[in-house]
């Protein structure tokens, strides 16, 4: 399960974060979680990451996320994420292929991005974490090539873990440089009615490459409507646990019959959790309190206890 997302500085590392965290471990029987963290750039092109600024979490909240959930039993991927200031979405980040004078560069950008994860490796390695995500949904900077393979070779040289990037929905079979990373992973929120398909899809993919796949992202919101278009986080309809529920059904029914799925960091739990009387109400992806909850548990229970390489 991914936890803490967006990573708000004073929102960790406070006695209802470790709350939070006790409960998803408890409710849904995770092996493993996402600390999740966010830094901003201004805009799509601008070219500095201020990752050491208001609103991202301090370092020693990530630490302390990082160490509470290994206190607790949890394995970990660290996931530092940018974000634009403006609200636009990070997949459209984006220059010129080609550098222009006096525009905003390639180059200078993933000079700031290599400073931010490494930044974040260094951490990930003095904490122990067993993964580390390196990019999560950068659609538009997927192309660059050189530019990610050096990134990742700077990568190793200061964390000894497994390595991932988090490519977005319906980018899979777009990414040229997956031998360079250890686990290949993705953003699976797929309509409810299109699993198999796009299973089909990515199945060539997993299997070219020969590496570990899992869903990096993956969820739906508890909401009317949600099971169609479960990555619209703001689309408008009445809370709907049923429908939340049987998403999940789906999804899990349809990725048990492949066994190159070797799991899901589902999305998301909050730091600062609602109450479970407040449940039926809330129409977010945290499933805390609401029927997908144990739907979810039971599908982990099962899976848990497979032999290497099955589902976790």
């Amino acid at each position: 399960m991914t936890w803490g997302w967006t990573g708000i500085r004073g929102t960790w590392s406070t006695p209802a974060a470790e709350h939070s965290m006790k409960e998803m471990k408890r409710t849904l029987g995770a092996n493993w979680t996402a600390i999740a963290l966010g830094a901003l750039q201004d805009t799509a092109q601008s070219t500095e990451i201020r990752f050491g600024e208001e609103p991202t979490v301090t370092d020693e909240e990530v630490k302390w996320a990082i160490r509470e959930a290994k206190r607790i039993g949890l394995h970990v991927c660290l996931k530092p994420v940018v974000n634009c200031a403006d609200g636009t979405w990070r997949a459209h980040i984006n220059f010129f292929d080609i550098d222009v004078p006096r525009e905003p560069k390639w180059s200078d950008w993933f000079a700031s991005y290599t400073r931010f994860i490494l930044h974040y490796a260094n951490i990930a390695e003095e904490t122990g974490c067993e993964m580390l995500c390196i990019g999560c949904e950068m659609v538009q900077t997927d192309r660059r090539e050189k530019e990610w393979r050096q990134l990742i070779q700077e990568v190793r040289t200061v964390y000894s873990g497994l390595i991932t990037y988090n490519c977005d929905k319906y980018q899979e079979d777009q990414v040229q440089w997956w031998d360079a990373v250890d686990v290949v992973s993705s953003s699976g929120y797929y309509p409810e009615g299109a699993w198999e398909e796009q299973l089909d899809r990515i199945e060539p993919v997993i299997k070219k490459h020969g590496k570990p796949f899992f869903f990096m992202e993956a969820g739906c919101p508890s909401r009317t409507g949600s099971s169609q278009i479960p990555n619209d986080w703001g689309l408008a309809g009445d809370p709907n646990e049923e429908e939340q529920s049987r998403y999940y059904e789906r999804m899990f029914g349809s990725c048990e019959a492949r066994s190159w799925v070797s799991g899901f960091m589902l999305w998301d739990w909050p730091a600062a959790l609602y109450s479970p009387d407040e449940a039926a109400a809330n129409d977010d992806y945290c499933p805390y309190g609401k029927q997908a909850e144990q739907i979810i548990r039971g599908f982990y229970e099962t899976k848990t206890h497979l032999p290497e390489g099955g589902l976790v």
